[in-house]
């Protein structure tokens, strides 16, 4: 594979070289960048171009650190169990998989202080699978931009096991709901090929579990 730059524009590098970034400098991220960020979210497909997102950019507000403590409450409950306890995903290995857990456990007690956050939030009262049919496009798009620019992030939605008091914290009003926070940072980390299994595990043609042949 080429070697790996931290700004580009080719979008399948982008895609896949687009590592969760899990330890972040503390630098401030200008916001012109912060911006494109946001227009590339505003980008995505939702249902019915309704546009029912609302996008909250927090950088010093107090909700952080509230939401930092449930965070770490849900990590040492149970994401820090299934890590110790579980078998590696496909591309994976008990090293690599250790590795994800350490820097797993340092976004946790560093999350409030990713100098960005971006909370995708949608208006409605039943999230659901449907309605995330019109965000998570959005979130996508977003950690697409921040790759693009050499910014480092991560999709995390552990926060939604204390969905109401973590809401609240952040100060969303009851008719809208937090689908996903990105915390956004200059990486400490290095840009680099994403860990997955073989397509050919994945992939079925004309029924399920036919293989596809040449892939």
């Amino acid at each position: 594979m080429p070697e790996v730059t931290a700004e580009t524009t080719d979008i399948f590098e982008i895609m896949h070289t687009m590592r969760a970034m899990r330890r972040l400098k503390p630098d401030p991220v200008p916001d012109e960048l912060i911006r494109k960020i946001l227009l590339a979210g505003q980008a995505a497909a939702n249902g019915g171009n309704t546009q029912r997102w609302r996008f909250l950019v927090l950088k010093n507000h107090p909700g952080k650190k509230v939401v930092q403590g449930y965070y770490k409450k849900l990590f040492d409950e149970v994401v820090g169990p299934r890590y110790r306890n579980s078998t590696p995903p496909p591309g994976s290995d008990q090293p690599k998989q250790l590795r994800q857990m350490a820097a797993n456990q340092y976004l946790t007690d560093h999350y409030h202080e990713a100098p960005v956050w971006i909370v995708a939030c949608l208006e409605g009262d039943n999230p659901g699978y449907s309605s995330g049919a019109s965000i998570y496009p959005a979130v996508e798009n977003m950690l697409l931009a921040a790759r693009t620019l050499g910014l480092g992030s991560t999709l995390t939605t552990r926060h939604i096991g204390y969905a109401k008091e973590c809401d609240e914290a952040m100060g969303i009003p009851p008719n809208y709901h937090s689908y996903a926070i990105l915390p956004i940072g200059y990486p400490m980390g290095r840009f680099g090929p994403v860990g997955r299994g073989p397509l050919s595990e994945v992939v079925y043609l004309d029924g399920w579990g036919k293989p596809y042949p040449g892939i």
